[in-house]
């Protein structure tokens, strides 16, 4: 009976990463329409983890009473790492990478999260990367890649400091299972996501303030910025969180996630009237291969 209910968890936190990366591949189509709104992406950025607090303040405190968002200090300490690094510094060096090299090519940098998630979970879990694991990160890297591109780069966009900036967002978003797993470790996913959203808001607002950068506050941008917490934040990290705590191998978590990659090439083509090539369709092919590795995968 524990042998069933261990793998019945397993496949319940493998299906909530999984669908939290088809939430996440909604977060294009926000955007989108954000700045055609006029809004920046930076404030795109901070409306959205700045609703997503507001959302969880109202629910946690709804749910379980203001007393229940008490944390002990090391756990606020994880929280803080969580929203500064994995959704704050993540968000300004990928709009940095965007506005440098643009967004497919930044979109492909972002891929090398599944790495750098792979190395951390051997340094600090000390998990193995076995032969069919190490096939699976392979495929999904290639996959994602193809998916975004179609198979075409525009090399005349790249610059250093893109790279720099695309490749040092892809190792914040690699340190989310990392630290949000440690987080996690007995406390309540939704008060983790309502403190890891405050601090990702506060590092935010330092940085628009710096730059100097304008705050629209149309009810257009506002109406969306709300929806774009609810939808693909708010509910897409409590399903992350939630799954990265049945996930015994955080290697494979952002595999699992990398339904985002698929999801947003489909969703953004049908924005934008494109059709998707062959290229496309391998790619979008061998993340979903890819995924059916791991699950083949043990330790």
């Amino acid at each position: 009976m524990y042998r069933k209910g261990g793998i019945v968890m397993k496949v319940n936190g493998n299906g909530q990463v999984m669908l939290a990366g088809i939430l996440w591949g909604t977060i294009g189509i926000f955007i989108w329409y954000m700045e055609k709104a006029g809004a920046s992406v930076e404030w795109i950025s901070f409306l959205r983890v700045f609703f997503s607090w507001l959302i969880l303040v109202a629910f946690v405190g709804w749910r379980s009473g203001w007393a229940s968002m008490k944390v002990s200090p090391k756990v606020m300490a994880y929280c803080a790492l969580l929203g500064l690094i994995c959704h704050g510094i993540y968000n300004i060096f990928y709009s940095l990478a965007v506005t440098s090299i643009g967004v497919s090519l930044s979109a492909v940098l972002l891929n090398v999260a599944t790495v750098f998630t792979a190395v951390f979970s051997a340094l600090f879990f000390q998990e193995q990367i076995t032969t069919l694991k190490g096939l699976a990160l392979v495929i999904n890297i290639v996959g994602c890649i193809l998916a975004v591109t179609g198979g075409t780069f525009d090399l005349s966009v790249l610059s250093m400091w893109g790279l720099g900036c695309g490749i040092m967002a892809g190792l914040c978003y690699g340190l989310t299972a990392i630290i949000g797993k440690v987080a996690g470790y007995g406390t309540d996913a939704f008060v983790m996501s309502l403190w890891s959203f405050f601090w990702a808001a506060l590092c935010l607002l330092v940085w628009i303030l710096w730059q100097g950068g304008p705050m629209v506050m149309t009810p257009s941008v506002l109406g969306m910025g709300f929806f774009y917490a609810l939808i693909p934040t708010v509910l897409g990290y409590i399903l992350y969180y939630l799954g990265l705590q049945q996930i015994d191998d955080l290697s494979k978590v952002p595999v699992l996630a990398s339904l985002e990659t698929a999801a947003a090439v489909i969703l953004g083509m049908s924005l934008t009237g494109d059709i998707l090539n062959l290229i496309n369709f391998l790619g979008i092919a061998l993340i979903i291969a890819s995924q059916w590795l791991i699950g083949k995968s043990r330790q």
